[in-house]
């Protein structure tokens, strides 16, 4: 995106997030608005007029589904905005806490439910962004069994926040918070950030390019693929089984610091960048490193004690099994 498109986009996003934030309490009166809106400070398609023709209705407010109940009757119910093999979204609007307001017989009665809506970050606005999670996973188990379940579960609080849950599976068996616990929700202040732009984007045209099993899937290509190319440059000097052995104590000593074997989070990776420039400090370092994890020792690569690691792979013996069997006897650190 070019700079004056990103700032052109950036103002309007600013726009929109000063209106809506002053919103609240009337949901059937500002949901379409807003997710109208919404769309717009994105740049995609808005929602498409109703047909009322559940097969036409791919991308509309208002789509009609039945509900077929253990007796036998059905009822109708209405998704607040469904794209079709994208999301189900259901809507709310609570309200922002304020002092409580003097009670005045006087006031009319718009007033009076506006004071009774649903306050923000009180227990009674969690549940009902849990009640309105359970309703929009109801819609989709309604929608026709060939349209298949949508990807993501949306929860809006217009003007407030978006909710999204997946569940790329295809059985809608596992809506979870996505992309986790500390991120599914996102504020409305969030969309001043590109990466939840391209979220969302993402969540209405292509949701499945958001599926962790894609994203892990060409992380692990790239990763080989880079490897392949590191290997190839240093065996030009060095023999290719040493080469093997290298790479390999590299990456398990990658993996222990991940999971909390070294100390530190970051010990490994900091050694990495400290010797950029210098690699033939480096080779000391990792092997004064790799003999203290295979005997358990203090390092001063590291700066700590650091556990024994069995299995052979970092024995000084050129094998990489050695004294203490081979590497297909499994690992672990004592």
């Amino acid at each position: 995106m070019a700079k004056a498109d990103a700032a052109r986009e950036d103002k309007a996003v600013r726009a929109f997030v000063s209106r809506w934030k002053a919103s609240g309490g009337a949901e059937r009166a500002n949901y379409t608005s807003f997710l109208t809106e919404l769309c717009a400070v994105l740049g995609l398609e808005p929602p498409r007029p109703s047909a009322n023709d559940p097969e036409r209705d791919e991308y509309v407010f208002e789509r009609a589904v039945t509900f077929h109940h253990p007796d036998g009757t059905t009822s109708t119910g209405r998704i607040d905005l469904y794209k079709r093999n994208a999301f189900v979204l259901e809507a709310k609007q609570a309200v922002e806490a304020k002092a409580p307001p003097i009670v005045d017989l006087a006031l009319p009665a718009a007033a009076s439910k506006r004071r009774s809506a649903t306050v923000r970050g009180t227990k009674r606005w969690s549940d009902l962004m849990l009640r309105a999670r359970g309703q929009a996973e109801a819609y989709a188990k309604a929608l026709p069994t060939e349209e298949g379940w949508p990807p993501f579960l949306i929860v809006c609080d217009v003007g407030h926040c978006l909710e999204l849950f997946a569940d790329f599976s295809g059985t809608g068996k596992h809506y979870v918070q996505f992309p986790d616990a500390n991120g599914f929700r996102i504020q409305i202040d969030a969309l001043a950030e590109p990466e939840i732009r391209d979220r969302l984007r993402r969540v209405w045209n292509d949701p499945h390019s958001l599926d962790p099993a894609h994203t892990t899937a060409k992380v692990t290509r790239d990763v080989a693929a880079y490897l392949a190319q590191l290997a190839r440059s240093l065996e030009i000097d060095h023999a290719p089984a040493s080469v093997s052995r290298f790479l390999t104590r590299c990456l398990f000593t990658m993996f222990a610091q991940s999971v909390g074997l070294l100390p530190g989070k970051t010990a490994f990776s900091d050694l990495l960048k400290d010797m950029r420039g210098t690699p033939d400090r480096f080779k000391p370092m990792a092997e004064d490193l790799w003999r203290a994890m295979d005997r358990g020792a203090f390092s001063p690569a590291l700066r700590g004690d650091l556990r024994r690691f069995n299995g052979g792979l970092f024995a000084a013996d050129s094998g990489g099994g050695g004294r203490r069997g081979s590497p297909s006897r499994g690992w672990a650190a004592t």
